[in-house]
């Protein structure tokens, strides 16, 4: 199949903002709790719906106060925290266009997302977000104020907002049209310098629409989430709009050190995180277990959760010795699993990558459902997703209500719909190479079964041809290494050369254990193990298992164990993880030579 399309009777009206959510959620049920809020005590305080329509009210006072108008751009520069989002639906409700900047971002991708864009206005985090601005802030012209949250911004706005009119106030959300610009979210640079996405109003409400109305499941009036994910990110942004939409309790917390904590203590019904997160909560486990002599039990309840899961398929059915099994295997294992997510957790949505078969069984078989989906900047997150009622594990579900998905002739992914943006900002010859005749062009490879499920298989510009002209993917080797407790990150090379190698490595949070697992220091680095031939042969055991899924031809024939982690401090990933190839290609060109001298 080429061409698949769901169609739907959603519709956003044309006065319709982002805004009027939180005053419509504290008119309908003011003393509804809309958010967990960590205080300075590290206590979870409760807000009410009406809470914080007050204090969007506030803060949307201040901005006016500080001359705000109608389309000014103003960065947020913030780990994912209240304020963020506070700050959002105060700038939408005086008809201003919110700009995220990754926290970690540096002095010159400020510079360059803030001058493109230009911001008027900036609220930033800490004093060190203040001083990587100041050093590039004579190449902001347009850039007026600057206020950080660390230094008490969002209470100054506050306390400005005091004296608004609030007759002005309302006029200038009523003023706020469907139709207009709600923000501009830069990609994430893998190839180039980042390009400017425009989204309206109306494509984020449809997005929110189309999310909430297909996953009941997950978005229903007792449900709780913790975002950890970057707001800064599509991904996190369009969730955060549909918890704040469907009236759901909210935290924040930035801190991924103390993850299991705080998902104890706030309990969420559900989670949102990218494929890797879930990879490492699955290798933590495994590793745990093997390293407190229960390996063996936890191999064995693997097995059974995800044949458990492939018999929840259409036309399969558990056996009842499966099913006495899985129900041992609960008590046990998957129990203790599910308590580390907080106890109340049966369901994630995933984004960002695909999750894989593997992971995807073994995470429902313990019951936890992990509902995975398909997306970019460009679509407003998700335009596939694997909903309530059409679940094919492996691929990220059919398109969503009103998009449609065309495979053209080279594979690669195409998407219409009113979830896709209109243009890149200020960049009409990349926006004219996007967008032909409606359709979008993803970039990502991939195909269509019977009934509309997309299953992605690559990325064009990540497309390896051998010498011998073999057409590899590199995504299905990555994923299959990557799952190993041992291996953190790797890279598959072998463009223009005779056979598939990859830069593997270590995982720096495993390396203790493992070491200590195995009669080796327990202070071991990835430096003194590269050449170890424990870890060697470990890595290639790895490497054989993720060769299986692929032709020979198409196979890892050597590898090399680097002597550092990919990281985003590194430069060598972006904010969400993704790898840029070409940093790493630069970086370690002598390991990639020696591969194939």
């Amino acid at each position: 199949m080429h061409e698949f399309s769901v169609a739907t009777t959603l519709t956003v009206a044309a006065g319709a903002s982002l805004a009027d959510m939180v005053f419509d959620n504290a008119a309908a049920r003011p003393d509804n709790v809309a958010f967990g809020r960590r205080s300075a005590d590290g206590v979870w305080r409760d807000v009410t719906a009406a809470e914080f329509a007050a204090e969007v009210r506030s803060v949307a006072g201040g901005l006016l106060a500080a001359d705000v108008r109608a389309g000014d751009r103003i960065a947020i520069m913030s780990k994912t925290r209240y304020e963020w989002t506070l700050l959002d639906y105060a700038i939408w409700s005086v008809g201003g266009v919110p700009v995220p900047v990754y926290e970690t971002s540096s002095a010159e991708q400020i510079q360059w997302i803030l001058s493109d864009s230009g911001c008027t206005a900036a609220v930033l985090e800490t004093a060190e977000h203040n001083d990587l601005l100041a050093s590039v802030r004579d190449d902001l012209p347009e850039l007026r104020t600057v206020w950080t949250i660390d230094d008490g911004g969002v209470e100054l706005l506050a306390k400005g907002g005091a004296g608004a009119n609030p007759a002005e106030l309302d006029r200038r959300r009523a003023d706020v049209r469907a139709a207009d610009l709600a923000t501009i979210i830069y990609t994430s640079g893998t190839t180039g310098r980042p390009k400017g996405c425009e989204l309206t109003h109306e494509n984020l409400l449809f997005e929110v629409l189309s999310t909430t109305s297909s996953l009941p499941s997950l978005f229903h009036e007792d449900a709780a989430t913790l975002l950890f994910l970057p707001i800064a990110h599509v991904l996190g942004r369009v969730i955060q709009c549909a918890i704040v939409y469907a009236g759901i309790r909210l935290g924040h917390t930035s801190d991924i050190k103390n993850l299991t904590a705080d998902l104890q203590e706030f309990r969420p019904t559900f989670l949102l995180a990218v494929p890797r997160v879930f990879e490492k909560v699955y290798n933590t486990a495994k590793q745990r277990a093997h390293a407190d002599g229960k390996g063996r039990i936890f191999d064995l309840a693997e097995r059974i959760a995800i044949r458990y899961s492939q018999a929840q398929e259409p036309g399969q059915k558990a056996s009842l010795p499966l099913r006495l099994q899985h129900g041992i295997f609960d008590r046990l294992v998957y129990s203790k699993l599910r308590a580390a997510l907080g106890g109340q957790c049966s369901g994630a949505i995933s984004g960002g990558a695909p999750l894989g078969e593997r992971l995807g069984h073994f995470f429902r078989g313990l019951g936890l459902f992990v509902y995975e989906g398909y997306g970019l900047t460009e679509t407003t997150a998700a335009c596939c997703l694997n909903l309530d009622n059409a679940t094919r594990i492996g691929t990220v579900g059919r398109p969503i209500p009103g998009v449609s998905v065309r495979i053209a002739e080279d594979g690669e992914i195409l998407v219409s719909g009113r979830v896709v943006f209109s243009r890149y900002w200020h960049n009409d010859a990349d926006t004219a190479a996007a967008l032909t005749d409606g359709w979008f062009h993803t970039g990502d490879i991939g195909d269509l079964d019977e009934e509309g499920f997309l299953r992605i298989t690559g990325r064009k510009k990540e497309l390896i041809v051998t010498a011998g002209g073999k057409n590899v993917s590199p995504a299905v080797l990555e994923d299959r290494l990557r799952a190993h407790p041992l291996i953190s990150q790797c890279m598959v090379v072998g463009d223009k050369q005779p056979f598939i190698a990859a830069l593997i490595t270590l995982d720096p949070e495993a390396l203790p254990a493992w070491c200590q697992a195995h009669d080796l220091p327990a202070d071991s680095s990835a430096q003194t193990l590269r050449d170890n031939p424990v870890v060697r042969e470990e890595v290639g055991k790895a490497v054989e298992s993720a060769n299986k899924a692929v032709s020979r031809a198409e196979s890892i024939k050597k590898f090399r164990i680097l002597s550092a982690d990919f990281t985003e401090q590194g430069g060598e990933l972006t904010p969400s993880l993704k790898l840029k190839r070409s940093i790493v290609m630069d970086r370690y060109a002598d390991e990639v030579a020696e591969l194939y001298g």
